[in-house]
């Protein structure tokens, strides 16, 4: 596993902003196969801290499956930016979750951020939406 390159997608979810929040990540091998995926409802929370709480589950789950090589598909370009230094984190709170990020980032041996068209993120924006539906079911 450790030479294979994986690409993730995140995507976080808000029903407002602030609203109810979900979080959705999934990963592909390279025949574009889906290997993992995850969702989690976050209750009330921003759209760009649903973002980087989506990063954060897809980041685990790729540890967790010892997924060390990583392009990262995001289509918030905030939170693109952000990563890859072009933008500051200035919110506070966002600055706690950049921390996490970059600690979890560390852990793997390469890594590729871009940003991409909300189009081709679908997956793991339905994800993030389900779990806001299953939530409130």
């Amino acid at each position: 596993m450790t030479g294979k390159s994986y690409k993730l997608f995140s995507d976080g979810a808000c029903r407002g902003n602030p609203g109810i929040g979900g979080a959705g990540a999934v990963i592909l091998d390279d025949d574009e196969n889906i290997i993992w995926e995850g969702k989690e409802y976050l209750g009330q929370c921003t759209n760009n801290i649903a973002e980087y709480r989506a990063l954060i589950l897809g980041l685990k789950g790729a540890l967790s499956h010892g997924y060390k090589n990583l392009k990262i598909n995001l289509d918030s370009e905030l939170l693109a930016k952000q990563i890859n230094g072009s933008y500051r984190v200035k919110n506070e709170n966002l600055q706690i979750l950049m921390k996490e990020v970059r600690n979890l980032l560390s852990s793997f041996d390469s890594v590729k951020v871009e940003h991409v068209r909300r189009l081709h993120n679908s997956h793991a924006d339905k994800l993030a939406n389900l779990a806001i539906d299953e939530k409130q079911q």
